[in-house]
């Protein structure tokens, strides 16, 4: 509601008495060392209160520290050399934001330019300039997973393809940028309001990077205007925020502009990937060797993480005898790769359900029922060692193909119409992969005399509708309204800790552990009932605000009642009470390593079904619709469900049709809203959305993911549909109207 009056408050529309602007000063070099940084003239311009360089914050940060041995993390200033355009130097803080840009155009600063590269390839090359001096042929990460027998599954094979498939870098283009305000107050403790989505990992990086105790740093998230992975790390922004108001005394705030959030923050990864896969002429799915690489960027950040996910979601959405998967990450000078929805699984899913399309018509099959006869299926574990409890992905592929209104192949349509098809399965929830010591998600609730609830989560509630979910949750399980309860989240100095949002984990691992609390809060009340009217716990129920006698509504009290008939039984013990949800009682061991990991709880899964429409004139495609359905487990607020499935779906369009970093030397050439091709409203095709519901026994009341699955093969339904209109293939996206128009060309030659 507050969000549609205007009233919510945004990072940047916080004002602080006495606050200043801060401003960061940017590599214009892709690799130099740094000679000498000269601050004076800036300094001594009138309204500076502060100037910082690399040797004041000397901590690097990371918020994975892989590989350990040979950390390439990144400082939030740099230190003696810089790795890419826009890499952050010196920052000020002064005034207002005029005076501040005027101080970064008076520092001075020598740099002595380095050999860069830019390509994959050109970076694993003998003789390639080395960003880091540890990585030998710039290899940031290299990794190889195996499970049966590759070769001879190969042998048995009757048709084996091979093909390459190339992604590209795009953006996250969130409504708010990065904004952040650093306080310190005359203790020394730090307050730190910034758009994020873990005030936990925040806080942990700012205490390191600062050299400060957790304890002394508070990170409160107001509401965020978009996320979608790119605000889940700490990012240099934030401690140099910090450093400029620790030295100053005074409140600051930094805001990134538009260009900065392109090349100073995080992109999704480029990535090539070879796939070669053997099936048999029935269509059976037996193996898969894969191999892809990701742009790492000039420094480690979270990208490693891609490609472990891409590994994960490789083998996930059918069943298959042997697999064989390197996946490797390789340093270049180019801005840095994140954290972006769907996270290493849109990249993996564009080549696999590529290739599936073009299995099926070497071998003469229907694409839908080559998906069907090897559709992975609940109550499994795959090779990988993923626990599959609920899988509705025959289901789903059967609900869209059905009420989608066309064949896959697209036969009987007009000229230029096609249909295409593509599945996914994703993590509901994040693995951990080492034994984190800390609860993965918390929850604390009170309960009131007034018969209001309060509920306490770490969790950040980004756009997605998590803070309504959770109050769904904790609403059903006491059996009251949500206009009864209060949520705080995101805030470390009064909730429990908590990973953040990312992996699609808030309402199945936060919304658990809410269950728990919950759960715990009503044995308490039920019990308290339970003796005043001189019955057993167990002939109560919790429903309309009200605890009373099974089937006898009239036989009771309101829950307000009931919270002080709790409180006097115990002497005016507080209707307090905490819960939590933990990975480590899903304990599995690592194939590779033989080490205890957790797997994720639940995996969701979904297929869609587009019709497209391609102009052979001038290459344009316009997609008419898209029918997707996906495996839910149970829709808890089925208008948000089906309002992060249509978000998913419009950013998948963006990333098969129109978004791209384009690039020249490591050089953003497009870093703004007007040059960046993000679809609008106007480019939405008609949605007829499918929920399919499994009821997973890990999910709160059986609930699973909803917010980033459907977003991965929006691409390659696209695509396939495309084929079928048009009969090109294209391997590489987005499919641009002068791509499109190329490879008709091209076919026309041949």
């Amino acid at each position: 509601m507050v969000k549609a009056t205007g009233e919510a408050r945004f990072t940047t529309d916080i004002a602080l008495p006495g606050m200043l602007y801060g401003k960061i000063l940017r590599s214009p070099h892709a690799h130099a060392g740094i000679l000498h940084i000269d601050a004076g003239k800036a300094l001594k311009l009138p309204g500076v209160r502060a100037v910082i360089t690399g040797k004041e914050l000397g901590v690097p940060f990371s918020l994975v520290d892989i590989p350990r041995k040979h950390p390439a993390n990144k400082f939030p200033l740099a230190q003696d050399r810089v790795r890419f355009i826009g890499d952050e130097v010196a920052a000020v803080a002064a005034i207002d934001e005029d005076v501040a840009e005027e101080a970064l155009e008076r520092i001075q600063v020598d740099y002595q330019g380095l050999p860069a590269v830019f390509d994959v390839d050109e970076a694993m090359k003998p003789g390639a300039p080395r960003i880091h001096d540890h990585a030998e042929g710039n290899i940031c990460w290299r990794e190889l997973h195996g499970f049966g027998d590759v070769a001879g599954d190969f042998e048995k094979a009757d048709v084996i393809r091979e093909d390459e498939f190339t992604l590209p870098s795009v953006a996250h283009a969130a409504l708010e940028p990065h904004c952040c305000v650093a306080q310190f107050d005359a203790s020394g403790k730090l307050t730190l309001w910034t758009s994020t989505q873990s005030v936990h990992r925040v806080r942990l990086g700012l205490a390191k990077s600062l050299n400060m105790r957790e304890g002394d740093v508070r990170v409160i998230k107001p509401f965020v205007g978009g996320g979608f992975g790119g605000k889940y790390e700490m990012m240099a922004f934030e401690p140099i925020a910090a450093r400029l108001s620790q030295k100053a005394g005074l409140p600051v705030k930094l805001t990134l502009t538009r260009e900065e959030v392109f090349i100073g923050t995080r992109l999704r990864h480029r990535g090539v990937f070879r796939l070669k896969t053997g099936f048999k002429k029935d269509g059976t799915l037996l193996t898969i060797d894969g191999r892809s690489i990701f742009d790492a960027g000039a420094y480690n950040s979270l990208g490693i993480v891609a490609n472990k996910l891409s590994a994960m979601h490789f083998g996930l959405t059918y069943r298959f005898s042997s697999l064989k998967y390197e996946t490797s990450r390789v340093f270049t000078n180019n801005p840095l790769p994140g954290a972006m929805r769907g996270f290493g699984a849109p990249q993996t899913d564009f080549a696999v359900e590529s290739q599936m399309d073009m299995i099926a018509e070497q071998l003469g099959m229907d694409p839908a029922e080559l998906r069907l006869k090897n559709a992975l299926q609940p109550n499994c574990t795959t090779p990988n060692k993923l626990i599959i409890n609920s899988c509705g992905l025959t289901e789903c592929i059967q609900q869209a193909r059905d009420k989608s209104g066309r064949h896959p192949k697209g036969q009987g349509a007009p000229d230029g119409h096609g249909a295409g098809m593509a599945c996914a399965g994703f993590t509901s929830g994040t693995m951990n992969r080492y034994r984190d010591s800390e609860p993965f998600s918390a929850a604390v609730i009170r309960a009131n005399g007034d018969g209001s609830v309060n509920l306490l989560v770490g969790a950040a509630d980004i756009g997605q509708g998590s803070d309504t979910t959770l109050c769904q949750i904790v609403a059903e399980a006491l059996g009251i309204t949500l206009d009864d309860i209060q949520i705080i989240s995101a805030d470390t100095e009064i909730t429990p800790i908590d990973q953040g949002t990312y992996a699609s984990r808030i309402t199945i691992m936060v919304g658990n552990a809410a269950l728990d609390a919950a759960t715990r809060i009503k044995d308490r009340l039920l019990t308290a009932v339970a003796e005043k009217l001189e019955i057993h716990a167990d002939d109560l129920e919790a429903r309309d605000r009200r605890i009373y006698v099974k089937g006898t509504p009239d036989i009771g009290v309101s829950f307000a009642e009931a919270v002080t008939l709790c409180q006097r039984s115990q002497g005016g013990r507080p209707v307090i009470s905490d819960g939590y949800y933990d990975l480590g009682k899903r304990g599995c061991m690592d194939t590779k390593s033989g080490a205890p990991f957790d797997p994720p709880p639940a995996f969701s899964f979904c297929a869609h079904f587009a019709q497209v429409q391609a102009d052979k004139e001038t290459g344009l495609v316009k997609v008419r619709s898209i029918t997707p359905a996906h495996d839910i487990g149970l829709a808890i607020n089925p208008m948000g469900a089906e309002g992060q499935l249509e978000g998913s779906i419009l950013m998948g369009l963006g990333y098969a049709l129109t978004e791209e970093i384009l690039w020249d030397q490591g050089k953003i050439m497009n870093p703004s809203l007007l040059d960046y091709e993000c679809p609008t409203a106007l480019d939405m095709p008609e949605i007829n959305p499918i929920f399919v519901e499994t009821i997973d026994p890990e999910g709160p009341f059986g609930a699973k993911e909803c917010g980033e699955g459907a977003m991965t093969p929006v691409a390659p339904a696209i695509t396939n549909a495309i084929h079928a209109a048009i009969g090109i293939r294209i391997n590489e996206i987005p499919l641009t109207p002068e791509k499109v128009l190329a490879a008709l060309e091209k076919k026309e030659v041949l």
